[in-house]
Parts: C-alpha cells; sequence; structure tokens
C-alpha cells in the first residue's frame, strides 16, 4: 500500500490510439511518408515524440523537429480529442480519492495537452499535481517528469520514495521509476507487451483496470469489526484456547485408554492424538482466515517464483535450525533448563519414526495453522505488520514453556512468517516448520558431537541461512 500515486495518462488512464497515430501519420505525410496502417505507429504512444521520429522513421534531429510541429499543430485542433478513459479508471480514482491517497499525473505529453484531456473527461480534479514534458522540447526524459512530480506533492520536504508508486504502460515509465528509486506498477492493457514490462524489470503487473484498483486499494480493504481491547485479545487468544483444551484435553483422554504406566510410545501416540484434533478442531475457521488474507495479499505477488526462489528459502530454514540448535548447545542453555532436558527427554526417547510423524509432520502443520494461519493473520487486520510479525513471534516462542525452546522458536517463527509473507503461500509455512524440526530430530537422534557440536560449525550455517536470506532478497529485486 502506497500514499503517493504517479499515473502516466496515454495508455494507463486513456486509449489515445486514434488521436496520437492519426497526428503521426499526418506529420510523416507532411514529411513524404506514407503510412496507411495506424496499427503501424501504436510505438509512438508514450515514449517522447523526437525519439520515436528519429528511432522509427531514421530522421535526424532537425527533420524529427518538424514532424513533432507537424504532429501538434493537428494535436492542437482535434487530435488530443481523439481520445476516450478506459472504462473502470473514473470510479477507482474516485475510491482513491476518498481513502486520501495523493495522485499526480507524470506523463511525457506536453503539460497543456495533459491539462486539457483530463479537464475534457472530468477527471483533472482528482489530481493535486500535473507533471508532463514542455513544448519547447525540455523535461521530456521520464525520470526528470517523475523526479518533478515527487517534488511538487512534498512541496519542497524530504521524499521518501518507499511511499510512491509510478503506474505506466511503457517500459519508459518502469525506467524513470527504477531511476528514482520507486516501485513500479505496469498495466498490460495500455500499450507496453507484457514482455516489455517484464524485461524492463517492472516490480508490478496487473492485466486489467480493475486489477489496478484492487491492487492500489488493497491496503483499504475493509477489516473485521473487531471493538475495543478485549474484542482484539479475544480475536487473537480464542483460537489458541481451543486449540490448547482440544489437544489437552484428547491427549488425556487417549492415554486413559492406554496401559499405565505410559510408555515412551505411548506418550508418543497421545501426543499425537492431541495436536492432530486440535489443529482439525481450528482448520476450518483458520483456513478462511487464511483465504480472505491471502486473496488480499494475492496482487503483492503476481509474479509466479520461480523453483530455484524455493530452494533459496530451504537454505535459511535448514541453517538456522542447524546454527541456532548448536548455538543454543554450545551457550550452554540446553544442559542447564531443566525444562528443556524433560520434554527433550518425552520427544526423543520412543519409536523414531512416531516421533517423527508426531513432532516433525503432525504438530508442525497444526502449529503453523495456529500461530501464523489463525493467530498471525488475525493480528494483521488491526496492528501494522511489523508489530504482527514480532508479536507472532514471541506467542510462539513463550508457548513453548522453557528458555531454550522459546528463543529458539521466537526467532524461526520470525523465519517461518519471511517466507509467507515472500510467497504469499501459507503451505510454505509448514514445509518451513518440518525442515526445522527434522533437524531437531536428527541432532538428537544421531548424537553427534565434538567436531561438529562447536563454533565453527555453528557460525557456518548461521551464514549459511544468511546466505539464503540474501540470495532470496537479490532475487526478488530482480523481478
Amino acid at each position: 500500500m502506497k500514499d503517493y500515486l504517479l499515473f502516466d495518462l496515454d495508455g494507463t488512464l486513456t486509449d489515445p490510439k486514434v488521436g496520437i497515430t492519426t497526428c503521426v501519420q499526418y506529420a510523416l505525410k507532411e514529411l513524404g511518408i506514407e503510412e496507411p496502417d495506424l496499427d503501424k505507429l501504436e510505438p509512438f504512444i508514450g515514449p517522447p515524440l523526437k525519439d520515436s521520429f528519429m528511432n522509427f522513421y531514421g530522421m535526424d534531429s532537425e527533420q524529427a523537429d518538424r514532424a513533432v510541429a507537424k504532429y501538434r499543430e493537428r494535436f492542437d485542433q482535434i487530435g488530443w480529442s481523439e481520445n476516450k478513459v478506459y472504462k473502470g479508471i473514473p470510479r477507482m480514482l474516485k475510491k482513491l480519492r476518498a481513502k486520501g491517497v495523493h495522485m499526480a499525473i507524470a506523463s511525457s505529453k506536453p503539460t497543456v495537452f495533459v491539462e486539457r484531456i483530463l479537464k475534457h473527461f472530468k477527471i483533472n480534479s482528482y489530481f493535486q499535481v500535473v507533471v508532463g514534458s514542455e513544448l519547447d522540447g525540455r523535461r521530456s526524459n521520464k525520470a526528470e517528469v517523475v523526479r518533478e512530480a515527487m517534488s511538487r506533492l512534498y512541496k519542497g520536504r524530504t521524499i521518501e520514495a518507499d511511499r510512491f508508486y509510478m503506474i505506466g504502460d511503457r517500459c519508459f515509465d518502469v525506467q524513470g521509476a527504477r531511476t528514482l528509486g520507486i516501485e513500479s506498477v505496469a498495466v498490460s492493457y495500455g500499450y507496453g507487451s507484457l514482455e516489455e514490462l517484464k524485461e524492463a524489470h517492472a516490480d508490478y503487473i496487473v492485466q486489467s483496470v480493475e486489477e489496478l484498483e484492487q491492487f492500489l486499494l488493497r491496503g483499504f480493504l475493509d477489516k473485521p469489526e473487531i471493538k475495543g481491547v478485549g474484542g482484539k485479545l479475544a480475536a487473537i487468544f480464542s483460537p489458541f484456547l481451543v486449540f490448547m483444551i482440544t489437544r489437552i484435553f484428547v491427549s488425556m483422554l487417549f492415554a486413559s485408554f492406554l496401559p499405565a504406566p505410559l510408555s515412551p510410545n505411548g506418550t508418543l501416540l497421545a501426543t499425537l492424538a492431541g495436536f492432530l484434533a486440535a489443529g482439525l478442531v481450528i482448520h476450518k475457521a483458520t483456513a478462511e482466515k487464511i483465504q480472505i488474507s491471502e486473496n488480499a495479499d494475492r496482487l503483492n505477488h503476481l509474479f509466479i517464483e520461480p523453483v530455484i526462489h524455493y530452494v533459496y528459502l530451504a537454505v535459511p530454514t535448514i541453517g538456522f535450525a542447524f546454527g541456532l540448535n548448536i548455538l543454543l548447545n554450545l551457550l550452554g542453555l540446553t544442559q542447564r533448563s531443566e525444562a528443556f532436558q524433560e520434554t527433550s527427554q518425552s520427544q526423543f526417547s520412543g519409536n523414531i519414526f512416531l516421533g517423527i510423524l508426531c513432532y516433525c509432520v503432525v504438530s508442525a502443520v497444526s502449529e503453523e495453522y495456529l500461530f501464523r494461519g489463525a493467530i498471525y493473520n488475525t493480528m494483521k487486520f488491526f496492528l501494522n505488520k511489523k508489530a504482527a510479525i514480532l508479536l507472532q513471534a514471541l506467542f510462539f516462542g513463550i508457548y513453548h514453556l522453557n528458555i531454550v525452546q522459546c528463543i529458539y522458536a521466537l526467532l524461526m517463527g520470525l523465519l517461518f512468517v519471511y517466507g509467507y509473507e515472500y510467497f504469499g503461500k501459507f503451505g510454505v509455512t509448514p514445509v518451513m516448520h518440518m525442515l526445522a524440526n527434522g533437524v531437531a530430530f536428527f541432532l538428537a537422534y544421531s548424537g553427534i558431537s565434538g567436531w561438529f557440536m562447536n563454533w565453527p560449525v555453528c557460525i557456518l550455517f548461521l551464514l549459511l541461512g544468511v546466505v539464503g536470506i540474501v540470495l532470496l532478497q537479490r532475487g526478488k529485486g530482480r523481478r
């Protein structure tokens, strides 16, 4: 969600094909060039006119200036009105303005024509600033136009680039945005091909006005009505209480049918039954929250992530899981925590395959439904994202009730939600959780120490985790 939006005009808000191509045809004819097919003149929509005449028809600077003059001769008379607003644009602008979004036009078209077109279509009132090129050729570069629009919107204050989107249909709009360090939203319903927009490395690509509206308004979506602190606490803690009551009750009920005293495998079976039942009880309501959250966030994930990015995510998951487990051991926390020792004994003393099923599969999935699916997605309704991320991780840590697992779960909880937000898919987090728990099981059952449980190995795995995050962030920047 951004509250400063810079819109291109041609191919983004309006369809100028007839006016622009007819005026180009007129200019070419005046210079002795016949071009009967207006479709061939579509590339003139978007970039500076003079550049287009030189690039597409091999004109020198003087010839291009004459062509531009002839173009404007007709455009000033009639060409500007041979235009139409894309369906849905006025409605979208009205909604954005009602939400308090600051909007400006940043077009390569001369300002005088831009203002005339906006006024003609009665959409001029939505824009606080209108910036175009000048008739004398000044400010024809898109980056210059974008810079001027940003400056005027901020009225001399220090510009915060992360609050802006540049919305346009051509590679020039994307390149202008990248030059100024702001994110671009490319619209493929205009005159730039999807390939052109991808090659320009647009941050986001939308395919219709409706999708553009959803994207720009996604941060302003109506949120569930949750009144007061009590209501918010209830919304967060109710799934947790249902989960815990079900888990404890079913585990005790299951244990009551087993011979006493319980064997380690009996304890695992009772725990497995409790986790499975708890996950099933909260599944339906949590699945609805996940769907609402992913629908609202869908347009943040328009690009299909390559398979290599999932591999990159596995690297920090495994790296940090190994590194943190070794670190906590080297710091002596695992030996000093009686609660952790008791938990470890309970988890790792039974059949290894039953333990893997219980703790590496069922508990991992059910806990993800609770913490990332229910609790985190609920927090996002009434907290900013950073606060929600930190609180869910803290809650996840405290839930484990011993200092060792508290520290480990808190840090891994931050990583799990990073994966969730990066890919926009809840299914990523249970897999990450299963991998992390699998690492813990490997360390517990293998009994390795000495050469492995030492500082160089610990640092190596932690660095491996950092490398994975860096690779993911670089991949995101190249999309």
